[in-house]
């Protein structure tokens, strides 16, 4: 099996990762028609596969993990990367075609089912019940060796990718935080000192979460101990912890910087955690960026949106200073939930907030404004 073949086996076009089959078909379809420029779902594929196909030329990937099986009580961040995407089409309809110029592919969504989380905690009849369901024209050998979770799949996905094309830097939407376990096992076999800047409310650090290795409360713990701890990840904007920052710091060799600190005094905070970057011997990082970070005036269409946060600006300016002061590996905007925005114009604020995001870690990757 091709990689390329294996890449169209896990992935879907961009927002076609979560599976429909009645309600809401048509309008996934639509919306993919219109996300691809297509008239028709052939058209739709065929431009997918095409897209498939320059993996290696491209300097920055994107790639949709519309999965939230991994959050916590609150749930919907399946609904993000579909809604981010239109969101910028809403806003600027040039946006990915000029990205795509500049060098950036938009590989679509890992195929999600919704129900499984990742391959290392499911039995082997169910990972082969859903084997036969997701790859039903596929030789028993071949097939036997295709994940079948999304957090799997998407690691397999970048591991294709990055193997394709060391080069390229990727840019996940997510679905909930435990997307971003997969992106930091990929880069780290890739990408040596590689470090992490996580903006976010909450530290994520728990070994396990009611006995689940993998999931919102958990990645940080897991992609810690990966990069050997040292300081090489980075925390901004902690603000919702049972335990005080000296805790954090002194068990698990994290740096953290919180809230209180960003919101007195920004440039210093900043400075803080370049400084700690750089301290910390990472020559590249990859920056993954909850939407819960941020301040929930901006940001409450989340699974759990905190007050006392971040304002945007902060952290614009943070990914536009460790693009230019440390390099960026790849970013990320994790947890945004459509459906669950607590306030009156809550979801377009934080639609809005997430897709300047976007923008701006696509740019920051890229080089220059898109």
């Amino acid at each position: 099996m091709t990689p390329g073949t294996e890449l169209a086996l896990l992935l879907r076009p961009p927002g076609g990762g979560v599976h429909l089959v009645s309600s809401g078909r048509a309008e996934q379809a639509a919306a993919q028609r219109r996300l691809l420029g297509a008239s028709s779902d052939e058209e739709v594929e065929a431009r997918f596969r095409e897209r498939l196909s320059r993996v290696g030329s491209a300097r920055v990937v994107l790639l949709g993990v519309p999965s939230d099986v991994g959050a916590g009580y609150v749930r919907g961040a399946n609904q993000g990367p579909l809604a981010i995407r239109e969101r910028i089409l809403d806003e600027d309809p040039g946006w990915f075609a000029r990205a795509e110029r500049a060098g950036l592919l938009d590989l679509g969504d890992v195929f999600t089912v919704p129900q499984l989380l990742h391959d290392e905690m499911l039995s082997e009849p169910q990972r082969e019940a859903t084997r036969r369901a997701l790859y039903p024209g596929v030789a028993a050998p071949d097939a036997a060796r295709l994940p079948v979770s999304p957090l799997s799949m998407a690691e397999r996905a970048l591991d294709l990718v990055l193997a394709a094309n060391a080069r390229a830097a990727p840019v996940v939407l997510g679905g909930d935080h435990s997307a971003a376990w997969p992106v930091v096992a990929a880069l780290h076999r890739v990408r040596p000192g590689l470090g992490i800047v996580q903006v976010d409310a909450h530290t994520d650090l728990l070994e396990e979460r009611l006995g689940v290795k993998y999931c919102f409360g958990t990645w940080s713990f897991h992609a810690n101990e990966l990069l050997g701890r040292g300081g090489r990840l980075v925390q901004v904007g902690i603000r919702a912890s049972r335990q005080d920052r000296g805790h954090w710091e002194g068990a698990l060799g994290v740096r953290q910087v919180w809230a209180r600190e960003v919101r007195a005094d920004p440039a210093a905070a900043i400075d803080a955690v370049v400084a700690a970057v750089k301290r910390s011997g990472a020559s590249s990082v990859y920056l993954s960026n909850d939407i819960d970070g941020t301040d929930a005036a901006w940001a409450d269409a989340t699974g759990t949106p905190e007050p006392d946060g971040l304002h945007p600006d902060h952290v614009v300016e943070l990914v536009r200073r460790l693009a230019r002061e440390v390099g960026l590996a790849g970013g990320d905007v994790m947890e945004v939930a459509p459906p669950v925005a607590r306030s009156p114009g809550g979801r377009e604020r934080t639609l809005a907030t997430a897709a300047r995001y976007l923008r701006e870690t696509a740019a920051a990757l890229l080089g220059a404004p898109v």
